[in-house]
């Protein structure tokens, strides 16, 4: 299972709390472009519109610029493949005030290129402060170990 493309940002400035799976309808060069491990989901989202999940902001890049149509929209929105019951339950998830749903990577499964999204809620100056501060006493402490 390679990773492609991660949301290195996602863990920082969200607090994730529930993980689903799910495909992406893609086309034939933004998958080549994908496997290439081109593409940013930093600035992405997903929304739930009509019984149906779809991520927006995902930015693929063509995988040659020079045969690509015309009409290209790198940034368009991409249907996500789920089933019935999955979406309810991300629905009502996304309805929670303070809840938003995340992309946090797109990898491989078997042949298949899949999405992970999470059930994230924001986080706060002060939370992300205390996630720095956190992670500087983790390396203190590992230096220490390290030197005896």
């Amino acid at each position: 299972m390679a990773t492609y493309i991660d949301n290195r940002k996602a863990h920082f400035n969200y607090s994730v709390e529930e993980t689903f799976e799910a495909g992406i309808e893609l086309s034939g060069f933004e998958v080549k472009s994908i496997k290439n491990g081109q593409g940013t989901i930093n600035s992405a989202f997903c929304i739930i519109r009509g019984g149906e999940a779809y991520i927006t902001n995902m930015h693929v890049p063509p995988y040659q610029p020079h045969n690509t149509d015309a009409g290209y929209d790198p940034d368009r929105t991409r249907r996500l493949l789920l089933s019935k019951k999955q979406i309810k339950v991300l629905a009502d998830r996304d309805s929670t005030k303070g809840l938003t749903l995340i992309p946090l990577s797109l990898y491989s499964k078997g042949r298949y290129i899949k999405v992970s999204i999470a059930v994230a809620r924001g986080k706060k100056v002060f939370d992300k402060r205390e996630t720095i501060k956190k992670r500087e006493s983790d390396r203190e402490i590992r230096r220490e170990y390290k030197v005896r």
